[in-house]
């Protein structure tokens, strides 16, 4: 079972694009596929279900049967930090819960789980203020992906400032101990950025693992969503996704 863990940059990055892309794309290959949305901040309330966008979407490309649910087991109705929606509802979040929920996805024996994070790598899930040393200060999404020792893509967000974003991102999340495998040029904006050639060239050359796509901004009107997601798939490079 291969184990995948989408991050980026930053926020707004189009992880969910991605992901569900790379789900098209190992599906097409024949692959069986779940997929994993651990937490959402910014959902909308259906009957007594918070139910987010992104992990709907999710669930329209995976072919493992998966409830919202088990693909999003934490919700928050704000659209803000995860940790600041906590607890405003006076809630908890631990690794321990998503763990539990991973096990669920695990358990339906896919060859590949595609598990989408929050925000960037470290989103912080929790602060504690009376903790006595900074080991102690905060958990981040970052450490589920350590625990459960899942392989890293980092999408990278192609605007102003990514050179940088991108190699701390990079760096961290090896310093994490984790394996990047490989990184993704997504312009998620319909303004282009300034030398976007000259900036995915440095990106290539500053970034010691293979790019396996690079996304152009999607304008086509006559395009669905779906479509476009479809699209995508096609561009991407699924060797080092893989053989790893």
């Amino acid at each position: 079972m291969k184990k995948i863990f989408i991050t980026a940059t930053d926020t707004d990055a189009g992880k969910t694009f991605v992901a569900c892309a790379l789900t098209k794309a190992l599906i097409n290959t024949g692959k069986k596929v779940a997929v994993y949305k651990p937490i959402a901040a910014g959902c909308r309330l259906e009957g007594e279900s918070l139910i987010n966008d992104d992990a709907q979407l999710l669930s329209q490309f995976a072919n493992c049967d998966q409830k919202i649910s088990d693909i999003n087991p934490i919700a928050f109705f704000d659209p803000i930090a995860p940790h600041i929606a906590a607890k405003k509802v006076d809630r908890e979040i631990s690794i321990s819960d998503i763990t539990q929920g991973y096990q669920h996805i695990k358990a339906m024996n896919a060859d590949v789980i595609i598990t989408e994070g929050a925000g960037g790598w470290r989103l912080p899930l929790a602060i504690n203020d009376n903790a006595s040393d900074d080991k102690g200060k905060a958990i981040f999404l970052s450490d589920f992906a350590k625990t459960s020792q899942q392989n890293v893509i980092l999408v990278v967000n192609m605007k102003l400032g990514c050179l940088n974003h991108a190699l701390l991102t990079y760096e961290m999340i090896k310093a994490d101990g984790l394996h990047c495998i490989g990184w993704i040029a997504n312009s998620a904006s319909n303004e282009q950025m300034s030398n976007l050639v000259e900036n995915i060239d440095a990106l290539e050359q500053l970034l010691p693992i293979p790019k396996i796509a690079q996304f152009s901004f999607y304008s086509n009107l006559n395009m669905s969503l779906a479509e476009k997601i479809n699209a995508a798939a096609k561009e991407i490079d699924l060797t080092s996704v893989l053989i790893t």
